[in-house]
């Protein structure tokens, strides 16, 4: 259809606590927040550390290391953004700082006889738009 409106795809928003993490991957080099008190690394940011309640944290740059802790290939999506996208895998990825996040794994084919818990992944990052990068994950050798 000629003059189609592509619909956009929802993107964060960073707010006070999460925009250094933002910036960072922004700038290719993503930064987690880790306990200045009891010396864990944090994952998703905010104000208080979740494991011994210290407010004194700091960003510190992350490896960008870890592996495929869990993993599901969406076939269907209720927003119409993401069509053109399905088959895709949601990872949720363990770093090597501990922390687990979750993100989109690429750079393998969306087949489960492809894609494996403990598969070694690294960061990847992706501008979705002039304002906001994504961080991603891939495959690396081992």
């Amino acid at each position: 259809m000629s003059g189609a409106r592509v619909p956009q795809k929802p993107l964060p928003v960073a707010d006070p606590v999460t925009q250094p993490f933002w910036d960072s991957v922004k700038k290719g080099a993503m930064e987690l927040q880790r306990c200045n008190a009891c010396g864990k690394f944090i994952f998703y940011p905010r104000g208080i550390c979740p494991h011994c309640f210290s407010d004194d944290l700091a960003w510190q740059p992350a490896k960008g290391t870890g592996e495929v802790y869990a993993f599901t290939i969406v076939y269907r999506h209720p927003n119409p953004a993401f069509q053109g996208d399905i088959p895709y895998v949601v990872a949720l990825i363990e770093l090597d700082e501990g922390v687990r996040m979750m993100s989109n794994l690429i750079g393998v084919a969306a087949d489960p006889a492809e894609v494996k818990v403990g598969m070694p992944v690294e960061v990847t990052y992706e501008a979705a738009t002039d304002e906001v990068t994504l961080p991603k994950f891939r495959p690396r050798a081992s």
